[in-house]
């Protein structure tokens, strides 16, 4: 950033009172060319090198193909501060492109926070914390109370219930006890399970959730496929177009002077190719995709890709579980309505009653009652 101003900054002071010279006229505008240079290609050196591999790998047109033709074209005919305010221009578009991808991509990894940071395993009879990814198949991983489970697997001993909302989005823990399969991403609420791993950590269900969701760009919708094809066309046909612009009309009315009409029809051509350029249109369709998907998920929706998105753009009807979707599926005592006794002492029976219990209605329960029962009183 502090290049692109500083370029900028340049071009404004040299660019005042020496703009409009004719091409080649005098040692003036080789003086302003050279004095242009370094800031044209301060700002414009990736693109210059970006069109410069395309053209060796065979994919000659493309934006950054275009972006060089146009503004060395400008070069050419003198016109230097038009050459480097459109790159510097299109840079500051890149930049706002790339600051939404960044801020898209920050909402899906804040929301994804699933990934397990390691795993219980019991190795010659202790247990050793290490990463989910030197876990081997058939080894017996344990999983405390509050613990993400790190792998699927296997319960072989233990009773739990597990929290899987980051998985389902069903707001009631599911129970685990001996012979249940368990899927990473999961939190272990209450008891500790002693778990045999069934798949490595790069194929368990976290993983390819987590990729599913940060690759979401990939799957793309029937729009950008569009884009993609139509930009693959549209391209060489505006190359074309602009050198018949540049050559066609001189030819059919006689004219050879350079610094007249030959000149002005190149400046044209070369200002078709600028805003012809259809960089705008191929960025920002899959831009807008992708800072759906990240809006989304900064509202705590996943989406699995723009396929999905322009799918859900022409739905009418939309049916939810409310539990965990439309709600956080956490339960408070909003209201309590006793016979025969007063409010308090209804809430102190119940809260005993479910005090060995860890189901979220049993804890909002005790909750309520706002004190520790007294496991002594429960037979």
């Amino acid at each position: 950033m502090a290049l692109y101003a500083a370029a900028f900054i340049t071009i404004l002071a040299m660019g005042w009172g020496m703009h409009g010279e004719p091409p080649w006229e005098d040692w003036h505008t080789l003086v302003k060319i050279a004095m242009f240079l370094p800031a044209y290609f301060v700002v414009g050196y990736d693109v210059l090198w970006g069109a410069l591999q395309n053209i060796f790998r065979g994919q000659i047109f493309d934006e950054n193909f275009l972006m060089a033709i146009a503004t060395v074209g400008a070069f050419v005919l003198g016109e230097c501060f038009e050459g480097v305010a459109v790159m510097i221009f299109y840079q500051v578009g890149q930049i706002f492109e790339h600051a939404a991808v960044n801020r898209s991509r920050a909402s899906i990894t804040d929301l994804m926070d699933i990934r397990p940071d390691y795993a219980n395993v019991r190795r010659n009879g202790q247990l050793e914390k290490i990463d989910p990814y030197d876990v081997e198949l058939g080894e017996t991983i344990v999983i405390k109370p509050g613990e993400k489970v790190p792998l699927d697997g296997i319960v072989l001993s233990g009773t739990s219930l597990l929290d899987t909302k980051a998985l389902t989005g069903e707001s009631v823990p599911r129970e685990a006890m001996a012979g249940d399969e368990v899927l990473s991403g999961c939190i272990n609420t209450s008891g500790i399970l002693e778990v045999q791993v069934t798949k490595a950590f790069s194929e368990s269900t976290v993983t390819k959730i987590l990729d599913l969701v940060e690759n979401a760009h990939s799957k793309k919708s029937p729009t950008e496929n569009f884009i993609t094809k139509f930009a693959k066309y549209y391209t060489p046909i505006v190359c074309i177009v602009a050198v018949l612009i540049a050559v066609i009309p001189p030819l059919f009315i006689g004219i050879t002077d350079w610094n007249g009409v030959w000149m002005g029809w190149i400046k044209t051509a070369l200002s078709f190719l600028v805003v012809s350029c259809p960089c705008a249109l191929v960025i920002s369709v899959p831009l807008s995709f992708f800072g759906g998907i990240g809006s989304a998920s900064k509202a705590g929706v996943l989406i699995k890709g723009g396929n999905y998105l322009e799918a859900m753009s022409r739905a009418e009807v939309f049916v939810f579980d409310k539990t965990g979707t439309l709600t956080k599926g956490t339960f408070n005592v909003t209201e309590v309505h006793p016979e025969g006794m007063t409010k308090a002492e209804l809430l102190e029976i119940v809260a005993h009653a479910e005090s060995h219990s860890s189901h979220p209605i049993s804890l909002s329960l005790q909750s309520a009652y706002g004190k520790e029962p007294d496991h002594l009183r429960v037979g």
